[in-house]
Formats: C-alpha cells, sequence, structure tokens
C-alpha cells in the first residue's frame, strides 16, 4: 500500500516529526463549524467548556504531529483511537447536554460499538483504512459516532445506574481481551508498520505490545470514573429517598 494514501502522509522520523501538522482546510473548517455549533448549542459555562475541550482532544487527535505518528506506530493509532471514544466522546456528549429524547437501547449499543472497535483493529480492516482517505474517515466516524451513542445512554441520568455501568464495564472488558491479544501475541499482526518504527527506537512487536498496554490500562480510566460516578449518584439519591427516622 502506497504510504501517500495514508491520511496525514507517510510515516515520520524522529527528525520530521514536530513539523508534521495537519492543516487540512476541509478538516479545519469542520472543526470550526463543530466548535461553533457547540457554543451556540451550550447555555451554560460547564457545557461550553466541555466543548472546548472536545474540540482541543480532537485537535491533538487530527491536527497535531500525533495524526502523523499514528502513520508509523501502531501505538500511536491506538492512543488517537482512546482519544476518540474514551475522551472525546463523552466530552461532546456532555457538550450537548440533557437530550429532549431519552436515548434507548443500551445493549444494542454496546454490541454495535464493540463489534467496530473489535472491526477496525483487526489487521484486515485496518489496512483497508489507510487505503484511502475516504476509509480512513469511515474508520474514525464510525468510532466517534458508536462510541457517542455508548456515552449518551451511560450519561444520561434517565438510563438506570445498572444499565449504565452495564454497558460501561462491557466496554472495559471488551477493550481489555483485544489489549490481551495484542499485548502477548508472538507477532506482529500490522504489516503496515513493519517497516515503520525503527525510526523510533521500537521494533513492530514492542510497538504493537505497548498499543495493548495503553488499551488495557489508560483507556479504562474515563469508563471506571463513569462508573463510580453513577453508582455515586444512585447511593446519594437512594439516601434522599429514604424516610428520616
Amino acid at each position: 500500500m502506497p504510504n501517500d494514501e495514508i491520511y496525514c502522509g507517510p510515516a515520520p522520523d524522529l527528525l520530521s516529526l514536530p513539523w508534521r501538522w495537519n492543516f487540512d482546510p476541509v478538516l479545519l473548517v469542520a472543526l470550526a463549524l463543530l466548535s461553533f455549533s457547540l457554543y451556540r448549542h451550550g447555555s451554560d459555562w460547564p457545557r461550553r467548556n466541555y466543548a472546548a475541550a472536545a474540540v482541543v482532544v480532537l485537535l491533538v487527535a487530527f491536527v497535531s504531529p500525533l495524526c502523523a505518528l499514528a502513520s508509523a506506530l501502531f501505538s500511536a493509532r491506538v492512543l488517537h483511537h482512546i482519544l476518540l471514544v474514551a475522551i472525546a466522546a463523552p466530552l461532546l456528549v456532555l457538550a450537548l447536554g440533557r437530550l429532549p429524547w431519552r436515548p434507548r437501547a443500551p445493549h444494542i449499543a454496546f454490541a454495535v460499538h464493540a463489534l467496530l472497535f473489535w472491526l477496525w483493529h483487526s489487521p484486515v480492516a485496518y489496512h483497508f483504512a489507510l487505503s484511502s482517505y475516504a476509509a480512513y474517515w469511515l474508520m474514525q466516524l464510525s468510532l466517534l459516532g458508536s462510541a457517542m451513542w455508548l456515552w449518551m445512554i451511560a450519561l444520561d441520568p434517565r438510563t438506570s445506574a445498572g444499565n449504565a455501568c452495564a454497558v460501561l464495564f462491557g466496554t472495559v472488558l471488551q477493550m481489555g481481551m483485544l489489549a490481551a491479544l495484542l499485548t502477548f501475541s508472538r507477532n506482529p499482526l500490522y504489516d503496515v508498520h513493519l517497516t515503520t518504527t525503527a525510526a523510533f527506537g521500537v521494533t513492530p512487536l514492542e510497538d504493537q505490545q505497548l498499543a495493548g498496554v495503553l488499551m488495557w490500562v489508560p483507556a479504562a480510566g474515563p469508563y471506571l470514573v463513569a462508573m463510580l460516578w453513577r453508582i455515586r449518584t444512585l447511593l446519594s439519591q437512594n439516601s434522599l429517598d429514604r424516610p428520616a427516622s
């Protein structure tokens, strides 16, 4: 696969990486429109702060040199995806605030997101995603969109705490299983990175193992924090509903 087909360009080295910012005008216009829309939609400063934080995360993911680094290192690609599904997605949901309709189908949302997460990290689909700009954005937007669906359900107070914690914990488990597969595989699985990791002093297998560790440990943090928040909210409500003796 020609490297020039990869969004953000061919794999960089250590010397060129700091200068590999992505100033794709279509991307910048899309992010500007998203920022303006979220700002106008937000009726209070907390929601506007969430919107600003979400846009910053998207800038880091798609504009900063991290985008180019993901062409060289699979671990950088996994970090990129963690930023999308575990940080940008919940921030966007919080920026939108309480929806006029109640998000439903928690188990379907979980299944769709898990399926897409596993699909795009399979070697065949991953290589397809790097074959063209259209395939690349199909991967990114489907991951982000399915993650937002899951987070809408998990963070909506109208969703029962049991369902919210189930989809959050289930997501941690399925990500952990994929992380274990990446970490303990005896061979590198992604041919596109076989010749791109040496510039950063790691072998393809070491890069893949680092990706597994990132997916296993840091990625779980936002989901576990959200679970604790839902449990704390439930306990607080129960204490308020309990009649005073």
